[in-house]
């Protein structure tokens, strides 16, 4: 009986070390996870050398609301019967509408006269424009208008833009920490690349910019010349090349006698004695 109760005692304290043993692993295995985040923390306080790369920026807040950017222009062409009203109408709707001229050319052809005149509005005064324009004419033989969305591009360029700079910000900053001459150096070309590109994209956003404000405008009006003036303008013409072309036809035949002239003194020679001969004959 001494035997079995003392067998029984042995294999509770047995079971209980064991117990014990299970439940410190336990918390062992629990500490052993918990460490990667105390690991992290020192990665985290660990101060960047000027040789780390920036770590790149975080995307841009883009604003929700953007104005619509639109790139709008026209081509017409019509016939008047006054160039010069036409001419003070176009004038007088461009002064209205705020709008400039920025070039102006005239000519004439055998049919007609024309002018042509390209022109920048203000965006928002470009229907009115047009509208002022089409008053008094009966019809455009072209008419041309077009409308072009170029939102997405503009956000694009402008988030772009925004990227880059803050880049160049971190370099500065880094620049700023740097002690050796190479890394200074190697910073300095970097910023430099990156400079180029933020001029290269304030440029493009700029001319992006210039087009929505601006819209142009082409166009070309003509006067047709009547059917009877060309004709008397035709007939001069001629009247004159022909004048001119028998003056110069004269010239080449007396040229032409100048460079034969021994052959002359010859004919005229030669006809002398043949008629001589001839009145010989006769007399006898």
């Amino acid at each position: 009986m001494r035997h079995i109760f003392f067998l029984s005692f042995l294999f509770l304290i047995l079971f209980g070390c064991k117990k014990a043993n299970a439940v410190n692993d336990e918390a062992y295995a629990i500490q052993s996870v918990q460490m990667p985040a105390k690991a992290e923390n020192v990665a985290y306080d660990k101060k960047p050398s000027p040789n780390d790369a920036p770590p790149p920026p975080p995307p841009p807040k883009v604003d929700e609301k953007i104005e619509q950017k639109i790139i709008k222009e026209a081509t017409l062409k019509f016939e008047t019967d006054n160039l010069e009203n036409s001419f003070s109408q176009i004038q007088k709707a461009a002064l209205t509408s705020k709008a400039r001229i920025i070039n102006d050319s005239e000519g004439k052809d055998f049919a007609t006269v024309f002018r042509n005149l390209t022109i920048k509005v203000p965006s928002q005064n470009f229907d009115r424009f047009i509208s002022d324009i089409s008053k008094g004419v009966s019809y455009f033989e072209v008419k041309t208008i077009s409308a072009e969305d170029v939102t997405e591009q503009y956000i694009d360029l402008t988030s772009r833009l925004k990227t880059k700079k803050k880049l160049e910000e971190r370099y500065l900053e880094i620049l700023k920490k740097a002690n050796k001459v190479s890394e200074i150096l190697e910073i300095e070309e970097q910023i430099s690349a990156i400079r180029e590109e933020i001029e290269s994209k304030e440029g493009q956003l700029k001319y992006l910019e210039s087009r929505v404000s601006e819209s142009t405008v082409t166009i070309e009006f003509y006067k047709t010349i009547p059917e009877k003036e060309g004709v008397k303008i035709s007939y001069g013409s001629k009247l004159g090349t022909a004048i001119k072309s028998g003056f110069f036809s004269l010239s080449d035949l007396l040229i032409s006698l100048l460079s034969v002239w021994p052959f002359v003194i010859l004919f005229f020679v030669f006809a002398y004695f043949i008629r001589k001969r001839l009145k010989r004959r006769k007399k006898e």
